[in-house]
């Protein structure tokens, strides 16, 4: 149950466990949160040696204990746990019912499970082989056979899957966290993989029962790194480490004495990076907003061109690829299903980098370059430190651009990695001051709706506030160019309406400075239709202070730094309404937090 616990954040809808003792396999399964699946357990407890259990978000069918993972075929002897889609499952099993084959859930899941039935003879991986050759989708799946006992076969068509292997014993999981407490040997299988793991090791086989060589890689995290420590929410104790976070992220990648960048694990050569012309970044989600403020930083310094694209919706285009394009993808889990689709998609166009979190994941091996955040495990579903690292490693990408291209002086380039050094001790204050975030949550988390409202580089981390608080407490919030009020959002606003300003500046940058002058100036607009201000600006500004209702102070720093400041108060104002409106902070309703479904 620990395993499963470790991934409740990939789905929790319901769950289940099959466990396999002797030739008895027994199956438990509940509706809801883990929780419902341990007290069942209580009353009906297993026995066995060997065994697959599964935390379900729902995609096919309702989120009943009837359509729980895992699911069995006919005779009972056979169980498999599925992640992902099998687009053909309606023709299979009209086919499968026709040939005598009966189904009791609603979920695609369950073809597999008798398909399995149908090939099986006494090896299970055999079985696993044909039944491939029958399904259409994206996904991954596990299966036990009290048949063919002492065994676990893994498949991997587009989903992720992970073995672990320590004296023994053998592992298979959809992420890494669930590993940690067990081995940090991990083999990360590729599309098109059969896991077979078993008393004696694993084998690994392609998708046509021929033998791979496995390779295992070692994980760095620690299994500490995936617990509360303390906290009452993951997400509580994810935003107190981004000041960490943020220091692994830039240790060792930068050198104040020659004022370069090393990105050295990027793979690309100088001359490679002086070659690309063009920048397309494509992600989803909270990545996407990174991608924005870093479209920004990029062109801001290297004075590059940049496109920013919802993965998603990219790779349904038709899109107009310039010579000399350089992709970046930005994923957390590494496993998006709709960047690494785009990813694949476009491979051929331009040279690839990723940025991401998860040594070994999928994005990985399909990017010409890779850029790990180093952000450790996150299991909140709810996004902090990756996106504030995700913004770190964007800014080094802009610098080591504009010293290659000489698009900066030296003087220049020594500031802006200066400040990035002392960010982590302004993240600190910022965390520092948390009572008072508290209090302004007090008095908001009853609203129905916000607006976030900011301008430059501003604008992304306006969306990303909205987002955080949508996903949290489910208050409908939307973020705005402060400029393009006037142009129909003017009319949401009344007493009632919060309105939060992102209006931190940097004093030293007269175009800063002008932008900051114009969100006075829509802080006076909104004020005079009585909507409630909450501003987020200088620790030291007293006329941003006198104009706003409530007043979030931030250290100064450069421009372009300035949103991983003033992110986290957003993280901790969507944290606070949350609790006080009783949501489920790390599992909130209806997401999980690795998309691997279309």
């Amino acid at each position: 149950m620990g395993g499963l616990r470790s991934l409740e954040y990939r789905g929790y809808d319901s769950a289940g466990i099959a466990i396999i003792d002797g030739e008895n396999l027994q199956v438990r399964r509940s509706s809801g949160k883990l929780k419902n699946l341990e007290q069942l357990l209580l009353r009906e407890p297993v026995t066995g040696q060997f065994g697959l259990g599964h935390t379900r978000w729902a995609t096919h069918g309702r989120p009943t204990e009837e359509n729980a993972h895992p699911h069995r075929d006919c005779t009972g002897r056979i169980v498999v746990a599925h992640n992902g889609i099998i687009e053909n499952y309606l023709s299979l099993k009209k086919k499968l019912t026709e040939e005598g084959h009966k189904f009791t859930t609603e979920t695609d899941t369950e073809v597999i499970a008798h398909l399995l039935e149908k090939y099986f003879d006494g090896n299970l991986e055999d079985a696993v082989v044909q039944t491939l050759a029958h399904l259409k989708g994206l996904f991954a799946f596990t299966c036990v056979s009290a048949g063919d006992p002492q065994k676990i076969v893994a498949v991997r068509e587009g989903n992720p899957l992970i073995v672990g292997a320590t004296d023994g014993e053998g592992f298979v999981a959809s992420d890494v966290p669930a590993m940690l407490p067990y081995t940090r040997s991990i083999l990360f299988l590729d599309d098109h993989e059969v896991a077979v793991v078993a008393r004696d090791g694993v084998r690994l086989l392609d998708t046509a029962g021929r033998r791979r060589e496995p390779k295992f890689q070692q994980i760095t995290w620690d299994p500490i790194m995936a617990e509360k420590g303390g906290y009452k929410h993951f997400m509580l104790k994810e935003i107190y480490e981004q000041p960490v976070a943020i220091e692994n992220t830039i240790l060792g990648r930068f050198s104040l004495d020659t004022n370069t960048v090393h990105l050295e694990d990027a793979a690309f050569s100088d001359d490679v990076w002086k070659s690309f012309q063009h920048i397309r970044i494509l992600a989803c989600g909270t990545s996407w907003h990174a991608a924005l403020a870093g479209k920004y930083m990029i062109e801001s310094m290297a004075r590059l061109p940049v496109e920013v694209d919802y993965a998603s919706e990219y790779r349904y285009r038709n899109p107009v690829i310039l010579p000399e394009t350089l992709f970046v993808f930005i994923t957390q889990s590494g496993e998006t299903l709709d960047t690494i689709a785009a990813q694949r998609q476009f491979r051929e166009r331009g040279k690839s980098l990723t940025i991401t979190n998860v040594v070994g994941s999928m994005t990985t091996r399909v990017a010409d370059a890779v850029l790990y955040t180093r952000a450790g495990p996150e299991i909140g579903v709810a996004s902090t430190k990756a996106f504030t690292t995700q913004l770190a490693c964007l800014y080094l990408v802009a610098l080591h651009l504009a010293k290659l291209r000489g698009t900066l002086a030296d003087s220049e380039i020594r500031k802006a990695l200066s400040d990035l050094t002392e960010l982590p001790q302004k993240m600190e204050k910022i965390l520092g001051n948390v009572k008072n975030i508290e209090e302004i949550s007090k008095g908001l988390f009853r609203q129905r709706d916000f607006l976030f409202l900011a301008r430059g580089i501003h604008f992304p981390i306006a969306l990303e506030g909205a987002l955080k608080l949508k996903e949290l407490s489910y208050i409908h919030a939307e973020g705005y160019p402060a400029g393009e009020m006037k142009h129909g959002p003017n009319a949401l606003i009344d007493e009632n309406l919060p309105v939060v300003f992102l209006a931190a500046h940097d004093p030293d940058s007269a175009d800063s400075r002008q932008r900051y002058e114009k969100v006075l100036n829509n802080i006076k607009e909104v004020k005079s239709r009585d909507g409630i201000i909450v501003a987020l600006g200088n620790e030291n500004d007293s006329d941003l202070k006198e104009s706003s209702d409530r007043f979030i102070p931030i250290p100064s720093t450069n421009e372009l730094l300035l949103p991983i400041l003033e992110v986290i108060p957003l993280q901790l104002l969507a944290y606070h309404c949350a609790v006080r409106r009783g949501c489920d902070i790390d599992q909130p309703r209806n997401l999980a937090k690795s998309v691997t479904v279309e």
